[in-house]
């Protein structure tokens, strides 16, 4: 399992380091590599949509911000969303799935599994390592044969917005640890970034400006040279 970061300052010696160790992948892309832009997808729910976040800052936003022109950031977040196929709102079902396979992209970002932590969504907890597993297929199957990292979702620092909760992330955590490993793709250690910020989250779900900032600069580290 990945070690979480203990400390987060912006742009910091400390925390280059701390990101580092934060991914698990073939390593980050460099842009000339590419004859255009890199095309980023980034996958999620309410989190990654930019609830919690003022306008213009949600995490894909300030993603964009960072890597700049070399770089197109989607935005396929969708609030209330799960991964867990017979979830109470599947991701799977939203016109966002299509859209961010019809973009082709170069890179896939997936942090997916606040909601299916809801107790209603956990009952089918033994169903979330195949949803999950089917859902990188689906993206590595496409022609641009993407890179793609899957993320550890944030934490839940108290009791959550309709049954969010802590307790049943910690079952979760270790299944995303494992796909990482068993589908050989990147992993972002958001949770860990996050974990020791409890006031970034207002509502205990949704990261303000702050806390989304954290997330882009991790995932900016893990995807970018």
């Amino acid at each position: 399992m990945i070690n979480p970061l203990r400390s987060v300052r912006l742009l910091s010696i400390p925390v280059v380091l701390a990101l580092a160790a934060c991914s698990r992948s073939n390593g980050p892309l460099d842009p000339n590599d590419y004859p255009g832009p890199i095309k980023v997808a980034a996958v999620g729910d309410s989190i990654t949509q930019g609830a919690g976040a003022s306008g213009g800052h949600s995490y894909p936003d300030q993603l964009q911000a960072l890597l700049g022109s070399k770089w197109i950031i989607k935005n396929y977040g969708v609030g209330g969303r799960t991964l867990l196929r017979k979830g109470d709102a599947p991701w799977w079902n939203e016109q966002a799935f299509k859209d961010a396979h019809a973009l082709n992209p170069d890179v896939v970002v997936i942090m997916l599994g606040t909601n299916d932590t809801k107790p209603q969504n956990w009952v089918h907890e033994d169903e979330f390592y195949g949803d999950y597993k089917d859902l990188i297929e689906s993206f590595k199957a496409l022609p641009s044969k993407p890179h793609i990292w899957i993320m550890r979702p944030c934490p839940v620092p108290g009791n959550g917005n309709y049954g969010i909760n802590e307790k049943n992330l910690d079952v979760l955590l270790p299944l995303v640890d494992k796909l990482a490993a068993d589908e050989n793709v990147g992993e972002i250690d958001i949770y860990g970034a996050l974990k020791d910020h409890p006031e970034m989250f207002p509502d205990n779900v949704h990261p303000n400006d702050a806390g989304a900032g954290i997330m882009a600069q991790t995932v900016a580290h893990a995807i970018a040279k």
